[in-house]
């Protein structure tokens, strides 16, 4: 039989005015960003709709957003009666959500503890020191080696994000970083972009922060969860609350092997999937990485309607 699973996306699928109409029109929505407001002491509705101060765009506020985006339409998905995913996957961050949705971490610990991620992580390194782009059009393999040849014993740059065939994010030492842009180029890259992100995440400049989820993840009620959640920085399924802190801890400085989780995915008979996040920006990695998949995004009203009846359609009302 066909499985469906779950995908959540990270940093990069948040925009100003994320699910504007949901939160309007749909009770079940509305009250997880009013939850998520009395948590974090400020307003989440405020912050995504309208985002007056610009601090959407500003990791400590980035992470929160997008796991009480994410976790709004699983409860929505829930609502109208869609099926149960048979696994999910979070890229980088959405791995929280991940385990929100699959009972793993209670929703409310979840958002206070990404909260705490950010500020760690842009504590973590100084403004200005760290940097991150996307490689686009050159194999794994080549930008292995221009990382490699562009780091120095001072100043590092490493592979980041293993996000499809032909693309992958590098990040490090700002210096370090710019050199792996301008060798990528000569190597034949179609593209090299910088990335609006300060932070090098995924790389061992994130110890600190790796360090400090450690000892925060600690006190923090983990359970079993309900079906297998990939982790993404190992590409194997997470089994019990030890093996989840310890991945959660390990994504910090570990680079994220989103590629290889799809491919395992699909070898596990995973046909359908949805991108359970405010856009699809997940759909399109998962596209370029296994075209048998079928993958939705349900973002709005209609395109949740839409899944749902093609997901019972695909596994037969089973997921």
């Amino acid at each position: 039989m066909s499985k469906m699973a779950f995908l959540f996306p990270g940093q990069g699928s948040q925009s100003k005015g994320m699910l504007a109409e949901l939160i309007a029109d749909e009770t079940v929505v509305a009250n997880t960003f009013a939850e998520s407001s009395d948590l974090l002491g400020y307003d989440m509705k405020a912050l995504v709709i309208d985002d007056a101060d610009e601090k959407l765009n500003l990791t400590e506020f980035t992470q929160p957003a997008l796991l009480t985006a994410s976790t709004a339409l699983h409860r929505l998905w829930n609502a109208r009666g869609g099926p149960a995913a048979s696994q999910m996957a979070g890229h980088s961050l959405g791995e929280y959500s991940a385990l929100v949705a699959a009972g793993a971490i209670a929703f409310e610990d979840a958002v206070t503890l990404v909260a705490f991620r950010g500020r760690a992580m842009s504590e973590a390194v100084p403004a200005g020191a760290g940097k991150m782009a996307a490689i686009i059009g050159l194999d794994d393999a080549v930008v292995a080696e221009v990382c490699e040849s562009a780091s120095t014993a001072s100043e590092n740059v490493w592979a980041a994000n293993f996000n499809c065939p032909g693309q992958l994010v590098i990040a490090g030492h700002a210096s370090a970083v710019e050199k792996a842009m301008d060798a990528a180029k000569e190597a034949g890259a179609r593209r090299a972009l910088p990335l609006a992100v300060s932070a090098p995440s995924h790389t061992p400049l994130m110890q600190p922060a790796a360090d400090a989820m450690k000892a925060k993840l600690a006190g923090v009620s983990v359970s079993t969860p309900t079906c297998p959640v990939w982790s993404n920085a190992r590409a194997v399924v997470l089994t019990d609350a030890d093996d989840i802190r310890d991945a959660l801890v390990e994504q910090l400085i570990s680079p994220v092997r989103w590629t290889e989780t799809i491919q395992k995915m699909v070898a596990e008979g995973v046909t359908t999937a949805i991108e359970m996040g405010p856009g699809k920006v997940l759909a399109g990695l998962v596209r370029r990485i296994e075209k048998s998949i079928g993958v939705s995004a349900v973002f709005t009203s209609e395109l949740m309607d839409r899944a749902i009846i093609n997901v019972k359609d695909a596994t037969g009302g089973e997921s």
